[in-house]
């Protein structure tokens, strides 16, 4: 069983001997609800109190909504639960994760580039305050995967960057951040994320490193984290084939499992090698890359089995109690290990502050909102001010003045609200603001209304007479359930590609995916802002007309390791 006096609990007596009988004396429906961390519920919808009545689930995940009202529904699915719940967000990059009100303080990746852990602490402190306003106890963050391949679709900017010792360093800010606001930090995504070049939501994607290789990057990053005390940890549903194999000499390619059903990287590699004896949650089982591996009907015992304490998210969410419940029935889930993972809940929730031996809720939730909008604002843009990256001005653009490029065509690609994770920063209108603001003359392109003529006919002294410089600006987010962030040209001729990028001044500016020089290599100016937000757009304006330096240093390879990118 699971030895409670020690890392990341260190429960005391009374403590323990309230976890002993309290499982003496739950049901198994109290006990199978534990193991659920189920979707945040929406007022105008559920029934909240008579969910959780029903339920009894030990988490609830929100997506963000209104201040006002997620604090009305997490706080009443607290006064009703029994059991004192964990309440959870992506609290990746800002306070925004929970509240739709809250600050979009900046990507990981964006920290990352300002080599500076205290931006990393900012975004911890000011995402812990912001959620802690309305009872969100729990953050799915930091990140601490590698990014180790540019062509991944998921991880990108979500990621401190390809330096497993910046990516430590940021972590431990961001968690410190986090727990000075009562946030419990769940890190993510184990194995690891960044190595293959597809998207777990899609696939059970693979980390493909051999073991040794593993335990050198990612490994020490969790063996870092772990001994630190880091209370939970997120299981993916990526597979680590050479674990599995050295765990397991022989094992057949077909009995290969992601982690999140895989008692060989959970029981094994997590737990006996890195000694982890914290609480273990699943991604999001709604996704393919989980359900790929068996049937769900099997699949959801399997993941107890292998070590795991919680299931995120459900499908149907009585069918998948049910199944729950048939596997103890015909003992293909023993209650022991049923037990074992509710003493982890319970034990996370007594060592995190989340409840008392009285099993009353202890986290104190303020009666007024406060998200310190405008003092958040300021610190997200000191971080946007060292953050932002010139990573090459090969003809010497910069700095831009209306005097040398008093005409700009102005070209967006991205600016969509498609798929998850993306944050809504919408950049075209705060750019041509910006641009016009400065003494610019600004024509949009207009992917719209195309100009065939343009498009088919026009050569380098028709598009010299209609601009003196191509701005062009790539928002195009990392996003869930898409299998790529390369750039995509308008498929009719490329029309909003920049041929004429070797005749005409041509800057490109990008606010999300640092990788967009493998598409477009020749260009001449190329500037990394990492985040799509106010602050980052203020600040790339002001360092490309020269009111300022740029003072980023790159996390990632931005030239993706390809010569004609440095051309």
């Amino acid at each position: 069983m699971v030895d409670l006096t020690a890392k990341p609990y260190y429960l005391n007596k009374e403590q323990i001997n309230y976890i002993k009988n309290k499982l003496k004396t739950m049901s198994i429906d109290e006990k199978v609800g534990q193991l659920f961390f189920v979707i945040g519920q929406d007022e105008d919808t559920v029934d909240i109190k008579e969910f959780i009545k029903k339920y009894q689930p030990g988490g609830m995940m929100y997506r963000p909504d209104k201040a006002e009202k997620i604090k009305r529904e997490i706080g009443l699915a607290q006064s009703t639960a029994k059991i004192p719940m964990f309440f959870a967000a992506n609290l990746e990059s800002g306070g925004n994760g929970i509240v739709s009100e809250g600050t979009w303080f900046g990507n990981p990746l964006q920290m990352a580039a300002t080599d500076d852990p205290h931006s990393a602490y900012e975004l911890g402190n000011v995402s812990g305050q912001e959620a802690s306003q309305v009872g969100n106890n729990m953050s799915f963050a930091p990140i601490v995967d590698i990014d180790n391949n540019f062509r991944n679709p998921i991880m990108n900017t979500r990621t401190f960057g390809s330096d497993k010792d910046r990516v430590i360093k940021m972590s431990d800010a961001q968690i410190k951040g986090l727990e000075e606001n009562h946030i419990i930090p769940v890190i993510k995504h184990f194995p690891g994320d960044g190595v293959d070049d597809r998207d777990q939501h899609l696939v059970s994607s693979v980390n493909s490193l051999p073991a040794d290789e593993w335990m050198n990057t990612y490994g020490q990053i969790y063996h870092h984290l772990i001994e630190n005390g880091v209370p939970s940890v997120m299981i993916a549903h990526i597979m680590q084939p050479a674990w599995e194999r050295r765990l397991q000499p022989g094992i057949e390619d077909k009995d290969l499992r992601p982690a999140s059903s895989s008692k060989l990287l959970i029981d094994g590699l997590l737990r006996k090698v890195l000694n982890f004896n914290g609480l273990a949650i699943t991604d999001a089982t709604p996704m393919i890359g989980y359900n790929a591996a068996l049937p769900r009907k099997e699949l959801l015992p399997a993941t107890i089995n292998a070590g795991i304490d919680m299931i995120l998210f459900n499908k149907n969410i009585d069918e998948d109690y049910k199944f729950i419940h048939e596997a103890i029935a015909d003992g293909k889930l023993s209650m022991d290990r049923v037990d074992e993972a509710v003493t982890r809940i319970l034990a996370t929730k007594l060592a995190q502050g989340i409840m008392n031996t009285k099993e009353e809720a202890t986290m104190e939730v303020p009666d007024v909102i406060d998200l310190h909008s405008d003092e958040h604002q300021k610190l997200a843009q000191e971080v946007a001010k060292k953050a932002v990256t010139l990573v090459k001005d090969r003809d010497q653009l910069l700095p831009l003045t209306p005097k040398k490029y008093p005409r700009v065509r102005l070209v967006v690609m991205g600016d969509s609200d498609d798929g998850g994770f993306k944050e809504g920063g919408h950049v075209t209108d705060a750019f041509k603001k910006a641009l016009e603001d400065e003494g610019f003359q600004v024509t949009i392109f207009d992917k719209k209304h195309l100009d065939f003529h343009e498009m088919f006919e026009e050569g380098v002294q028709d598009m010299k007479d209609k601009f003196d410089l191509a701005f062009y600006v790539a928002n195009v987010e990392t996003a869930s359930n898409q299998t790529t962030t390369r750039l995509d040209w308008i498929h009719l001729m490329a029309a909003d590609s920049p041929w004429y990028m070797k005749s005409i001044p041509t800057v490109f500016v990008s606010t999300a995916n640092p990788y967009h020089l493998y598409d477009i290599p020749n260009v001449s100016t190329f500037i990394n802002a990492y985040t799509g937000n106010k602050p980052s757009i203020d600040a790339v304006m002001r360092k490309v007309t020269g009111k300022e330096s740029f003072e980023g240093i790159n996390p990632v390879d931005p030239f993706c390791g390809d010569f004609t990118t440095r051309l």
